[in-house]
C-alpha cells in the first residue's frame, strides 16, 4: 500500500474529527439559558443555602480573576515547566527537552540496528523518547501529591491549635512550614516567603495552588476565601475541613483496595500481547522478522499497536476512581 495514501488517509480522518468538533462543539443554548435563571436567583433570593452558594461562586470567581493574573504566560514551555516544578525537584525544561531527544536518539538508534526499518525507528524512539519521561514525571508528581495529602490534614489541624492560642494567619502559616516535614512544610515555606516579599496572602495561596495543582489544598483556599467575605470562626472552619479531608483520604483508601483486583486484571490483559509478542521474538525472531520490513506488516503492527494503547488508556480510565 503506498504511503502517501495512508497519510492522505490520515489527514482526512483528522480533518473529519476537527470539523466534526467545530461543529458539535459549540455553545449550548440550553446551558445558556440555564446560568442566567441562576445568576437571577443568586442576585434576588434571600434564602440562607442561596446566599451560600452565591458567595461560594463569587469566592471562587474571584481566585479565577487572580489566576488569569498571576498565572503568566500559559505556553507549552511554561507548560512543561509547572509540570516539572509540581515534581519538586528543581529541574529545568532545556535538561528535560534534552533527555527526551537523546532517549529519542538512543531507542531510534538501537530499534534500527535490530530490525533495520528506519521508520518503525523513528516511530518508536519518539514515543519512547518523548512518552517514558513524561510517565516518569507523572509518577514523581503522583508521590509527591500522595507525601502532601498524607501530611496535610496535620498541617490544617496544627493551624488550627495556632488560631485558638491567638497567633495571626501568617504566624500559623511559618509554624507549619518549620514544624511539618516533607512536601507540605516547603510549600508552606514557599508561601511565607512569598508573602514576605510584599504579595498578599490570597496572592501566594493563589501560585501554590497553580502550581500543586491538588484538590484537597484547592479546598483550603476557597475555605480561607468563604471566611473572608463570610466572617466567622477560622478555627473551626480550618478544623472541619480537616476532618472531611481525612474522610476524603479514608475513603480513597478504601476504594483502591476494594478496586485492586481489577486493577491488576487491567494490568495483566493490557500487558499481555506485548509480553507474547517480545518472548516469541525472543524464542524464534524469523517467525515475527517480518513485522520490521515489511510495509504491510509494519503498518498492520503500528495499527495493532495503536489499538491496544487505545484499550489500556480506556482501562485505565474504567479503573481509576475519583471521589
Amino acid at each position: 500500500m503506498d504511503t502517501g495514501f495512508l497519510l492522505m488517509l490520515a489527514g482526512g480522518a483528522v480533518t473529519i474529527a476537527l470539523l466534526a468538533f467545530a461543529l458539535l462543539g459549540g455553545p449550548s443554548p440550553a446551558k445558556e439559558s440555564r446560568r442566567r435563571l441562576e445568576s437571577v436567583r443568586y442576585r434576588h433570593s434571600q434564602t440562607t443555602e442561596t446566599r451560600v452558594e452565591s458567595q461560594l461562586k463569587k469566592a471562587i470567581a474571584s481566585r479565577g480573576t487572580q489566576k488569569s493574573i498571576f498565572a503568566g504566560d500559559s505556553t507549552r514551555t511554561q507548560q512543561i515547566q509547572n509540570r516539572l516544578d509540581r515534581t519538586g525537584k528543581g529541574w529545568s525544561v532545556a535538561g528535560y527537552m534534552n533527555t527526551c531527544v537523546l532517549l529519542a536518539i538512543v531507542i531510534c538508534g538501537l530499534v534500527y540496528l535490530k530490525s533495520g526499518a528506519l521508520l518503525l525507528g523513528l516511530f518508536v524512539g519518539v514515543v519512547a523518547g518523548f512518552g517514558l519521561p513524561h510517565w516518569y514525571i507523572g509518577r514523581l508528581i503522583t508521590k509527591r501529591t500522595a507525601q502532601f495529602n498524607a501530611r496535610f490534614p496535620d498541617a490544617i489541624e496544627l493551624l488550627t491549635r495556632g488560631l485558638r492560642s491567638g497567633l495571626p494567619v501568617t504566624e500559623t502559616l511559618q509554624v507549619v512550614a518549620r514544624e511539618v516535614p516533607g512536601p507540605v512544610g516547603q510549600e508552606f515555606k514557599a508561601i511565607c516567603e512569598r508573602i514576605r516579599i510584599g504579595r498578599t496572602m490570597d496572592q501566594a495561596l493563589q501560585v501554590a495552588a497553580e502550581k500543586l495543582g491538588i484538590p484537597e489544598f484547592n479546598f483550603f483556599c476557597i475555605s480561607l476565601a468563604i471566611q473572608r467575605e463570610t466572617g466567622g470562626n477560622l478555627a473551626e472552619t480550618l478544623s472541619n475541613l480537616a476532618d472531611v479531608l481525612r474522610k476524603r483520604s479514608q475513603m480513597k483508601l478504601k476504594i483502591k483496595a476494594m478496586s485492586s483486583e481489577s486493577k491488576a486484571s487491567a494490568y495483566i490483559v493490557g500487558a499481555l500481547p506485548f509480553l507474547v509478542f517480545a518472548m516469541v521474538y525472543y524464542m524464534k525472531p524469523d517467525y515475527l522478522q517480518g513485522f520490521f520490513y515489511e510495509d504491510r506488516l509494519i503498518i498492520a503492527g503500528l495499527g495493532g499497536m495503536v489499538w491496544m494503547g487505545i484499550g489500556v488508556f480506556i482501562m485505565s480510565k474504567m479503573i481509576n476512581f475519583e471521589i
